[in-house]
């Protein structure tokens, strides 16, 4: 089941830029949202973070895993509280998350190949 997530993730950054240009007012609404919803709070970025990616894998987003696990990574997250984040998702989910959990994981391995090879 190997899937390049870091080309996942460039394609869809790429694509929401042509969406932004497509549909402007939808788009700069949404981020208006995302930056509301993720800026530091009660909650820190990591910890809503890695709600977000909880929920990504109970939906089954694709391309909500790579985001999510990225974005953990960049705010900090550790390989131990992601696994456990996966963990509760696959509690939550069953076993459709379950495997949306090991599309997690592979992802998680991938980006922090990406990030010890600069």
């Amino acid at each position: 089941m190997i899937k390049d997530h870091g080309k996942n993730f460039s394609d869809l950054e790429k694509l929401m830029t042509q969406m932004k240009e497509e549909i402007p007012t939808v788009m700069t609404h949404f981020n208006s949202l995302q930056k509301a919803a993720f800026s530091e709070g009660a909650l820190t970025i990591k910890t809503k973070e890695l709600i977000a990616l909880g929920i990504a894998i109970t939906n089954r987003c694709d391309g909500g895993i790579p985001f999510h696990i990225k974005n953990s990574l960049d705010a900090g997250a550790s390989f131990s509280k992601i696994m456990e984040t996966i963990g509760v998702a696959i509690l939550m989910g069953g076993s459709m998350s379950l495997v949306y959990g090991c599309e997690a994981l592979e992802a998680l391995d991938q980006f922090i190949v990406l990030e010890k090879n600069g």
